[in-house]
């Protein structure tokens, strides 16, 4: 077989995705960046120099090492109590990567389940969903989680909860909107002439077909999710201290912002760091799952 022979055969689905996914050189950044949070994260144990929560009260508001002042045991200083912000800086990113994927999987499964059941049946249910998505995105994002997490109590296990019940809207939409379109086509109507059960022409007909905008959805959702926990953590309804949060973080280091800069210029840079690196790749994502972006 010759090369020209092999740079005509045709691509795989996967390979397919893959060239096109690389042209964005943001989105591939933004997947190498997420790819060491990952390890970092699976590693943090065995990373982070010390524990998140030891004080060292002999090394209090220490600066980064290169400051004047620094010490290199602790790269990037301590805290008002002595706590090694490295280390806390790990344990925090672990934190808020891990809620931002279990909150990006609860709201997608309910979502999408709702979204299903709303496209497909349409009527009465679809009309009762409608309205309870529409009277939820009444309501700004922020001001109903702060809700939700006040009924619930604050905590760091029930602020995931909340964004996760906040996001839901986002999906049912995205979701119903994809069934209404799919659910009249042939495959589906062959899949019926089949014999094919409502639960299986929703689940395994149709959902995979609608799977490409979900895709990039959860991708930018858990951009949202961490950026939402940190906020909650700020505001003093989501982490509790001593729990190394981002966004708790932040709250507690409020008190220093003029004397020792660097509690909220480094935690603010890994939010910001993380939120952008997902939404990078959702845009790559976006591009290369999007037939009419390839055009």
């Amino acid at each position: 077989m010759t090369d020209t022979t092999l740079m005509l055969a045709p691509r795989t689905p996967l390979q397919e995705f893959w060239f096109y996914f690389k042209q964005n050189r943001g989105a591939l950044i933004g997947l190498i960046f997420i790819l060491i949070v990952a390890l970092i994260s699976i590693f943090a144990p065995y990373i982070a120099p010390f524990d998140p929560a030891e004080q060292n009260r002999a090394a209090l508001l220490l600066p980064p090492a290169w400051y004047e002042g620094g010490n290199s045991a602790y790269l990037l200083g301590t805290d008002d109590i002595g706590r090694d912000i490295l280390s806390r800086i790990i344990y925090g990113t672990r934190i808020s990567v891990f809620a931002g994927l279990v909150i990006v999987l609860l709201s997608c499964v309910l979502g999408t389940s709702l979204g299903l059941v709303a496209g497909y049946y349409g009527g009465v249910l679809d009309t009762m969903i409608v309205r309870l998505i529409d009277i939820m995105l009444a309501i700004p994002n922020l001001l109903l989680t702060i809700v939700v997490v006040s009924i619930l109590e604050p905590s760091l296990v029930n602020a995931t909860l909340a964004i996760a019940v906040v996001s839901i809207p986002s999906y049912v939409r995205l979701t119903r909107a994809a069934v209404m379109n799919e659910k009249g086509r042939d495959y589906v109507t062959s899949s019926k002439v089949a014999g094919a059960g409502i639960l299986r022409l929703m689940f395994i007909v149709i959902l995979p077909n609608c799977l490409a905008p979900l895709i990039v959805q959860m991708t930018m959702g858990i951009s949202n999710a961490i950026l939402e926990l940190a906020t909650l953590g700020f505001l003093g309804i989501g982490a509790k201290p001593p729990t190394p949060e981002l966004g708790t973080m932040l709250s507690e280091a409020r008190s220093f912002m003029q004397a020792a800069n660097w509690l909220v210029t480094i935690p603010g840079l890994v939010i910001l760091s993380l939120v952008l690196a997902f939404n990078l790749m959702g845009d790559g994502l976006r591009d290369a799952l999007d037939p009419k972006l390839k055009q």
